[in-house]
């Protein structure tokens, strides 16, 4: 078996990796508001979104075209790899990566900061490709990832506080009580939504990565994605992993999203899942690989907004900014760090090392997180400033 074929294996099985984070690190955006009102149960909420995740992966390929092509420049318009640029160097960037995109994940999930899975993955990319001295297609990155990055919450937020608003002025009538339970069966149909809508989104961002490294092996082309789309086992593959990381629940982000950004009931909840759900799906049939976290964190602070005498906490949200901003930079850098590592080892020997590397700060910050736990008994406990509760709060939640 040749060293090439080898680290192709492990760029497999660690973009598989990373749509695992992905799908718990994203679960929030489209359960977290469900969760918190009561309209779902919070097992049956991930189990719910995990189905449709797996379900929206088979629904289009475009943004996993965008990925291909509109970030890093290692093949040519007839094919071939870009001069200079051997097949397992290509495959070391894209594994570095990888990584870098799996590790800043896995620090904002410890944190429960619901920072975007799709910028981390870029911003590993990016640094990783820089250190490779790859070509970076900074025109694509620009129109299709930087710029929907700002703009995205904005319209989300707007669109959502519009329909906040306009929610609650046409059942002004209605009596509390009977509001909430209507509304509550509407968020299940519109929380549904944007969980097909993450799968149609983020699962291909993975098939992309993985596409692109067996583009550099010389498996695949451009061309033949073009022509035939993406071999079925690889939509299968991550429609699968990002399912069940999904099932599993990030809940300490679900948590800040559901109660720590703005106290939130049916209303609300339904026109920031519609809000999510219309725009994600707009984009991924634009190609444009957008971060679902932006979109629904957006919408959720538009429904704070739009709802007269609404409490939105804005210094929960200015350090999920600060965490957003940070993304693809922090991401970058370990990106980089890690092909340095594994190219000055060399080989499928460095590739091992950074893989292993890998593994036992996964496992740390597992372990790290046991200790003060966040699950589905204690997701809905009242907000007290904490991503993890208090003792006495999860008791009494």
């Amino acid at each position: 078996m040749s060293g090439e074929f080898l680290i192709l294996i492990l760029v497999i099985v660690t973009a598989i990796g990373f749509d695992f984070t992905n799908g718990f690190h994203d679960t929030g955006n489209a359960m977290a508001t469900s969760i918190a009102t009561g309209a779902l149960r919070p097992k049956a909420a991930v189990t719910i979104a995990a189905i449709l995740n797996l379900v929206g992966a088979f629904l289009s390929v475009e943004v996993a075209a965008t990925i291909t092509k509109d970030v890093l420049k290692i093949q040519t318009e007839t094919g071939g790899l870009v001069e200079g640029l051997s097949a397992q160097t290509a495959m070391t960037i894209i594994f570095a990566g990888l990584v870098g995109g799996i590790l800043w994940n896995l620090i904002t999930w410890l944190l429960g900061l619901p920072s975007s899975s799709s910028h981390a993955l870029f911003g590993g990319l990016i640094g990783a490709g820089l250190a490779g001295a790859v070509t970076i297609n900074w025109a694509g990155i620009i129109g299709k990832i930087i710029v929907p990055a700002f703009l995205s919450p904005v319209i989300a937020g707007v669109v959502a506080a519009i329909g906040t608003f306009l929610v609650y002025a046409i059942t002004k009538g209605v009596a509390e009580r009977r509001r909430e339970a209507g509304f509550r069966w509407g968020q299940i149909g519109t929380a549904s939504l944007v969980s097909l809508a993450h799968g149609t989104g983020d699962a291909q961002k993975t098939m992309g990565v993985i596409a692109l490294a067996l583009i550099a092996h010389g498996s695949l082309t451009t061309q033949g994605i073009e022509d035939d789309g993406l071999p079925v086992w690889i939509i299968v593959v991550c429609g699968l992993a990002i399912a069940v990381g999904t099932y599993l629940g990030g809940w300490r982000i679900i948590r800040t999203l559901g109660k720590g950004l703005v106290e939130i009931d049916s209303p609300q909840g339904m026109a920031a899942e519609a809000s999510s759900a219309a725009i994600i799906l707009t984009s991924s049939s634009m190609g444009m690989a957008l971060s679902t976290t932006h979109v629904a964190t957006g919408s959720i602070l538009g429904s704070g907004v739009g709802r007269p005498g609404g409490v939105v906490r804005w210094g929960v949200a200015g350090r999920m900014a600060a965490a957003w901003l940070i993304t693809m930079p922090a991401a970058g850098i370990v990106g980089a760090l890690c092909y340095f590592i594994a190219n000055g080892i060399g080989g499928v020997a460095g590739a091992i090392t950074v893989f292993a590397l890998l593994i036992v700060l996964s496992a740390y910050m597992y372990l790290r997180s046991r200790r003060q736990k966040v699950d589905a008994s204690n997701v809905n406990a009242e907000w007290d400033g904490k991503v993890v509760p208090e003792a006495s709060a999860a008791t009494a939640a």
